[in-house]
C-alpha cells in the first residue's frame, strides 16, 4: 500500500490524540463533567418535563443574576433567540427585526427565523465592523426588535463602548423596538464594562446566555425577560419540541460550569491580552481586536492555508499538541485566521509558551516542517 493509499485521520480523532490542548477548557469527558456536578452542585434532583429540580434551581439563579423577572432554560439558543424574537415581533405586530450582518442568525440557521416565525431580517452596518448608531438611524420602516450581540464573534470578539451600547438601546426603545441580547459570551463581555452581568442586562428587554462556551457545560442555554415574556417563550419550546422530559443533564452541567467559571472570566480575558502582546511582536501576526476585550479574539496569520494546516495536523500527530482543525481564509489569500478562546486549557500555558507555538507553526507554513513541534 502506498503512502497515497493511507486513510489520515480525521479532526475528531487527532484532537482525541493530544495531550495538550491550547483553546478553551479543552475536551471533557462525560466522567469528567459528572465528577464536577458532584464537586460543585453535590445531590441534585431531577427535573420532569423542565419543572422543579436542578432545572428550576438553574433558572432562578441566572434570573437573579441577568436581575430579570423570570427566566427558562431553552435546549439551544438557536431555539430561544428566535422564540424571543418571535414574541417581540408578534408584541409589536411588526416583522423586521435589525441585527450584525455576521449574527448566528444571518449566518448559521438557514432562515429559521422567517420559514418558522415570520421575521423578517434586515442586516444593518458592515460585516467588518461593529454596529453603529449612524446605521441604525437609515433604517426607516417599522422595526419590531434590535438584536446586539456581546461580544461579536465573527470579527474577533469587539465590543461596542458601554456609551454606544447605551444609545442603540436607546434609538430601539425610541422607535418602539424592543431589544434583544445574543449575550452567548455575555459572562465573558460584562468584566470589560466593569459592570455585572445584570447592569449588562438592564438594557434589554429579553437575553440569552449560553451555558457551555465560557462555561464549559453540555448544551442549552437560558432566556430571561418579562414574566408573559417567558411565559409565552416556555409554550414555543414545547412547539419547537424542546421540552424534553428530563433536561437535568444539561441544567446541571450548567450550573456547575456557573459556579465554577463565572468568577474566572477576568482571569482568562487578562490572560487572553497577555497572549496578545506575546503574539503580536511576531513577524506576520495581527491580533483583533488588540487588545483583546474578552477572552476571545482572532489571530491571523501570513501564510497559505495548506501549509499552515498541515502544519497544524503535524503537529497533533507528532507533538500531541491541539491548536486548530485548520486555518480559515481572510479578505487577503496570504493571510489566514483563526479563533483563540481562552478557558481552562489554554490557562495551562504561559504566553511566552503560545508565543512559540505559534511561531513554530508559521516557520513550518513558510519553509518546511524542522521548528515547528516544540520541545517537551
Amino acid at each position: 500500500m502506498t503512502d497515497a493509499t493511507v486513510e489520515q485521520p480525521t479532526t475528531d480523532e487527532l484532537r482525541a490524540g493530544c495531550s495538550r490542548h491550547l483553546g478553551g477548557h479543552g475536551p471533557r469527558l462525560p466522567a469528567e463533567v459528572l465528577a464536577e456536578v458532584h464537586e460543585v452542585l453535590g445531590d441534585i434532583a431531577p427535573d420532569r418535563y423542565g419543572e422543579g429540580g436542578v432545572v428550576a434551581e438553574l433558572e432562578e439563579e441566572v434570573r437573579g443574576l441577568l436581575g430579570k423577572p423570570a427566566a427558562v432554560f431553552m435546549p439551544s439558543g438557536t431555539m430561544a433567540q428566535q422564540i424571543a424574537l418571535r414574541v417581540h415581533g408578534a408584541r409589536s405586530s411588526r416583522r423586521t427585526v435589525l441585527w450584525h450582518p455576521t449574527c448566528h442568525l444571518q449566518l448559521h440557521e438557514f432562515e429559521a427565523p422567517a420559514r418558522l416565525h415570520g421575521s423578517q431580517a434586515r442586516p444593518v452596518g458592515d460585516p467588518r465592523r461593529l454596529i453603529t448608531l449612524d446605521d441604525l438611524s437609515e433604517v426607516a420602516e417599522p422595526v419590531a426588535a434590535l438584536l446586539l450581540e456581546l461580544p461579536q464573534r465573527e470579527i474577533g470578539g469587539q465590543l461596542p463602548s458601554w456609551e454606544d451600547l447605551v444609545a442603540q438601546a436607546s434609538w430601539a426603545r425610541s422607535v418602539g423596538a424592543a431589544v434583544h441580547l445574543d449575550g452567548a459570551r455575555l459572562w465573558e463581555s460584562a468584566p470589560h464594562y466593569g459592570r455585572t452581568p445584570a447592569e449588562v442586562a438592564e438594557l434589554f428587554d429579553s437575553v440569552y446566555v449560553s451555558l457551555y462556551k465560557g462555561l464549559g457545560g453540555v448544551a442549552g442555554c437560558v432566556l430571561a425577560g418579562d414574566a408573559a415574556l417567558v411565559a409565552e417563550a416556555r409554550e414555543w419550546r414545547a412547539r419547537h419540541g424542546g421540552t424534553l422530559f428530563a433536561m437535568w443533564p444539561y441544567a446541571a452541567a450548567g450550573l456547575a460550569g456557573l459556579r465554577r467559571r463565572l468568577p474566572l472570566m477576568a482571569s482568562y480575558a487578562g490572560h487572553a491580552r497577555g497572549i496578545a502582546v506575546e503574539l503580536a511582536g511576531l513577524d506576520g501576526v495581527e491580533i483583533v481586536p488588540e487588545p483583546p476585550v474578552t477572552p476571545m479574539m482572532h489571530v491571523y496569520l501570513r501564510a497559505h492555508a495548506e501549509p499552515l494546516t498541515a502544519a497544524m495536523r503535524r503537529l497533533a500527530v507528532e507533538g500531541g499538541i491541539w491548536t486548530w482543525p485548520r486555518a480559515f481564509p481572510s479578505d487577503l489569500p496570504s493571510w489566514q485566521v483563526v479563533e483563540l478562546s481562552v478557558g481552562d486549557a489554554t490557562m495551562a500555558w504561559s504566553a511566552g509558551e503560545v508565543r512559540d507555538l505559534v511561531a513554530g507553526l508559521l516557520a513550518e507554513a513558510r519553509s518546511g516542517p524542522a521548528a515547528a513541534v516544540p520541545a517537551s
